[in-house]
């Protein structure tokens, strides 16, 4: 009998030590136990951390350290002739200059950006062969296009020559061809304005050719903003020339409606103009400037070269404004 008690003894004393050495370690020292896994991406495998970074839109190239922007004056940006105008830092958003920003007004061929990403929304076979027919006749203002009704191109084509070139018959033969044909498309566009949080926005037609196309300055920032994640837009609304190859070994020249896009002295990486009469000269741009990644929006120009002339004055202003900047000591 001592004996059993003895051995339960030791237990009970045994098993204090231990509890009490439990006891003792610091919940701080056990980081391992409590670290979420996200905290710890060294131990994901190789094939999982590229997963996850694949996951990240690709398609928008990788964003250079910039140098600090100092302020700009506003008073100093003089002569523009645009009716409305916005610039922006696109990855803040951060206005450095604006003007007339929240009036609805027609936009014309600016819309073109928005049929280009319910193109590509949409994942439609872009070698598709798609005809041009009467219905993408433009019977509204009498515009002329290249393309001849009864010529075949693809949706890819058609795509292109829309942002570059600004042609209609293309724009409007892409809305005639999507699902549901021009209606359906309308509302797509619509429904995509809507969740980019452009509310003062609205579309009636694929093309710009209506006056009842309207949106404003600061809408059109982040229309541009979405457009620049897609590659194909980047890359159609800044080549500088296209051509549609024809029977007989014949091709069909087409060139960017923006000049700026050949000029050296210019960084840009999405174009687009728009002009009707009700609009005015249009453009919005994504530049690079003094290493400064920027959006431009420009309404209304009352001349046919005014826009290309804000456009450079927003440039001289930026360089400008970074050359006086005070050196560090």
């Amino acid at each position: 009998m001592q004996k059993k008690f003895l051995i339960l003894g030791l237990l009970l004393l045994t098993t204090g030590v231990f509890a009490a050495q439990d006891e003792a370690v610091p919940q701080a020292e056990q980081p391992e136990v409590q670290a979420p896994v996200e905290a710890q991406p060294v131990l994901l495998p190789h094939d999982i951390a590229q997963e996850v970074a694949q996951s990240e839109d690709a398609s928008q190239p990788a964003a250079e350290a910039q140098p600090e922007l100092p302020p700009l004056d506003p008073a100093k940006l003089r002569g523009m002739r645009s009716a409305a105008a916005i610039v922006v830092k696109q990855e803040q958003e951060l206005p450095l200059y604006s003007k007339n920003t929240d009036v609805p007004m027609p936009i014309a061929s600016i819309t073109k950006l928005m049929t280009a990403m319910v193109i590509l929304d949409a994942q439609l076979p872009l070698d598709e062969q798609i005809t041009i027919e009467k219905e993408d006749v433009d019977t509204l203002r009498g515009t002329r296009s290249k393309l001849k009704v009864g010529m075949t191109l693809t949706r890819d084509e058609l795509l292109q020559l829309a942002l570059m070139a600004s042609e209609n018959r293309a724009a409007a033969a892409l809305a005639r061809a999507y699902p549901g044909g021009v209606p359906a498309f309308v509302a797509a566009m619509n429904r995509k304005a809507e969740a980019l949080g452009m509310m003062d926005t609205r579309f009636v037609d694929s093309t710009g050719l209506s006056s009842a196309n309207v949106s404003t300055a600061q809408d059109l920032v982040k229309m541009v903003k979405a457009s620049y994640g897609y590659e194909l837009i980047r890359e159609y609304t800044t080549a500088h020339s296209h051509a549609v190859g024809l029977r007989k070994s014949r091709n069909l020249p087409f060139h960017n409606s923006n000049q700026l896009v050949k000029s050296k002295s210019w960084d840009i990486g999405l174009s687009k103009t728009g002009y009707i009469r009700d609009s005015g000269r249009c453009l919005v741009m994504q530049a690079i400037i003094a290493q400064q990644t920027v959006i431009i929006v420009l309404l209304d120009s009352w001349g046919k070269y005014t826009r290309i002339a804000d456009a450079n004055r927003i440039k001289r202003w930026i360089e400008t404004s970074l050359a006086r900047k005070p050196r560090a000591s």
